[in-house]
């Protein structure tokens, strides 16, 4: 009963903040999508990282590191490398555009025909395919940790999956509805703090319970970031598509650069992105070490759903009461980043298509009440496309949906990887030929998995990325006769920001050497 209780408090506190956040209904675009550009670099750090976690990694991840160990750290690690570029290189230049949506930058680049393109494929993207897989994770995680508490709302588990989606959607909905961005980073540093503190505390109990750090070494073959080169998911040679792959995750992706966007200036924007990188080191701790303990508990009787890593960990060292702020942990993490997708997707929508496109005339006032809109639509859409993972996951309860989603998701994603390196790194792309690799990269992809169907996808990935790229650059440089752009697109706002930055490159490096 104490368990639910504390799961109810939260909810009530979070609803509260969200509805006390909420704006005017005179508020301008500004104001609603990006809160007037008033962020500071702690607002910034804090609500980024959790918009990045959700419950998708504390169940999908930490299965897939109850599996492979440490290498599936890599994909928190390596996004350092993504952080970095975004602070010095893509976001100055977005807020030196002044841009709302990034693909007001792209489009300045390329094009209407390219940024609608864009911010189609990423309402998509994130509307459909990360919404449904955060709610899917969010209520998967609740049905494994509290089965006898939701039994009155049906004895099939699938159904009421279904259910605590739908309930979970509406209401992150509703507060980012009343409130936009503002609401969104409020609620989102309340989500940061439970959902680090739960993290924390299962990490311990479950090192703990393992006998110690060494332990890990000892019990399991887990502590390797770096697996054989024919590995069928995690190969080493995966960090080069890791690599490029951030390049769009953190330096084109509005979901997760709108608090950028809406910084105070350069100096908080790029402090923010730095402290996030530093936070990404705890958030791989947090939800790789507790999965890898469990591999050395369970090694004589392993689980036959790895899904089952995170919420086994909780039911068997978790004590009642406690429990529940464990779950609060999980729900921030779920809430923290569907209250983003929505924000940013409405503010996609509104400023991109209604008001440069539908109605050029529209009002601040037409511009807000579209966007809020928007996030009905997409709230639909994310739960049809849940709905079709609950399917699947039950057909097939063995299947780690983490590397099937990854892998569906990088079919889009490897046109946008070359559509921000044309943008950015290039003197002059063809915007016609940017336009089709976003869609030949698709069937790039489709025929290198034909010829080889052995080779891990990451590998396919990077391979259709570093294909599409080759293509643009030098059909730019047979017309330009100019190559790759590295000299005038770095900005720096201080000196001690270039030494954080520094710092944190030097840290990525370490931790590949020490744990290879």
């Amino acid at each position: 009963m104490i368990d639910i209780l504390i799961i109810l408090v939260y909810f009530a506190a979070v609803m509260l903040v969200g509805v006390m956040s909420r704006t005017g209904e005179d508020a301008t675009a500004e104001e609603y999508f990006i809160s007037s550009r008033s962020l500071t670099w702690p607002s910034i750090a804090l609500s980024t990282i959790a918009t990045n976690i959700h419950a998708g990694h504390f169940l999908g991840m930490a299965g897939s590191a109850y599996l492979y160990g440490l290498a599936q750290a890599n994909l928190e690690i390596n996004a350092v490398f993504g952080i970095l570029m975004a602070a010095f290189v893509f976001v100055p230049l977005y807020l030196n555009m002044k841009v709302i949506t990034i693909t007001q930058f792209f489009e300045k680049k390329f094009g209407s025909r390219v940024s609608m393109a864009y911010s189609v494929l990423t309402m998509a993207l994130y509307g459909f395919l990360y919404l449904g897989a955060t709610l899917f994770w969010g209520a998967y995680a609740v049905n494994a940790l509290f089965p006898a508490q939701i039994q009155f709302l049906g004895p099939d588990p699938a159904i009421r999956i279904m259910i605590m989606m739908t309930f979970l959607g509406m209401f992150s909905a509703t507060y980012t509805y009343l409130g936009g961005l503002r609401a969104v980073v409020r609620t989102d540093a309340i989500q940061f703090v439970l959902l680090v503190g739960g993290g924390l505390a299962l990490t311990i109990l479950a090192v703990n319970k393992l006998g110690g750090w060494g332990e890990l070494y000892t019990q399991t073959d887990l502590m390797h970031l770096h697996l054989p080169a024919d590995h069928p998911k995690l190969p080493w040679t995966a960090i080069g598509a890791m690599l490029l792959l951030n390049l769009n995750y953190w330096g084109s992706n509005q979901i997760i650069l709108q608090r950028a966007l809406a910084a105070k200036s350069v100096r908080h924007a790029q402090v923010g992105l730095l402290a996030a990188g530093v936070l990404k080191y705890v958030m791989a701790a947090i939800i790789v070490v507790p999965a890898i303990a469990l591999a050395g508990l369970l090694k004589d009787n392993p689980l036959s759903d790895p899904d089952q890593a995170y919420p086994t960990l909780v039911n068997m060292l978790v004590p009642t009461g406690f429990r529940g702020l464990i779950l609060t942990g999980l729900f921030a993490s779920l809430m923290s980043s569907v209250d983003s997708i929505f924000n940013s997707v409405s503010t996609l929508w509104s400023i991109d298509i209604y008001q440069r496109r539908l109605k050029p005339e529209a009002t601040d006032r037409e511009v807000v009440a579209m966007g809020k809109k928007a996030i009905v639509v997409t709230l639909i859409t994310g739960l049809c496309f849940g709905f079709v993972q609950v399917y699947i996951k039950f057909s097939n309860p063995e299947f780690a949906l983490t590397h099937w989603f990854n892998d569906m998701s990088y079919y889009i994603k490897v046109g946008f990887v070359i559509l921000v390196m044309s943008a950015v790194f290039l003197y002059r792309a063809s915007s016609t030929l940017v336009l089709a690799m976003m869609f030949l990269t698709i069937g790039i992809k489709l025929l290198l998995e034909w010829i080889f169907p052995d080779m891990a996808y990451f590998n396919i990935t990077a391979l259709t990325i570093v294909i599409g790229f080759v293509i643009v650059a030098a059909e730019s440089w047979i017309r330009t006769r100019r190559g790759i752009n590295l000299r005038d697109i770095w900005y720096v706002d201080s000196r001690q920001v270039g030494v954080m930055g520094l710092l944190l490159l030097a840290s990525v490096v370490f931790l590949q050497i020490w744990f290879h």
